[in-house]
């Protein structure tokens, strides 16, 4: 496990961008109070999802409206086709964790590489 912040850093319906090990994770606060994390560039057009709004458990791609479900990395809205990796968020004594491999990166739970 890796931490990544703690949980005052992410307020609800916010997403902040971490580097964990050279890849870029998107950890979202959703407005339905839970925490997820996603590879932070969309699948349609190689942008920072992290710059993306927040709606319960979904965030929106800012340049062309793609939105994505967050437990499953699955898009919810044109014109994004491909799922995003997903990746477990463990939240422990006020602080976000990700589990990573022997790489020492997070590895998708939803079996969705990039």
């Amino acid at each position: 496990m890796i931490r990544i912040c703690a949980t005052e850093d992410v307020p609800k319906g916010t997403v902040i961008s971490a580097d964990v090990d050279g890849l870029q994770v998107a950890v979202v606060h959703g407005t339905d109070g839970e925490f997820y994390a996603v590879h932070d560039e969309c699948s349609h057009a190689s942008v920072a999802l992290s710059e993306g709004e927040v709606e319960g458990c979904t965030l929106e791609c800012w340049l062309h409206g793609s939105r994505f479900d967050l437990r499953t990395g699955e898009p919810t809205g044109l014109p994004a086709t491909e799922p995003v990796p997903v990746y477990a968020v463990e939240v422990r004594d006020g602080d976000i964790y990700l589990p990573v491999g022997a790489d020492g990166r997070p590895t998708p739970s939803n079996g969705v590489t990039r």
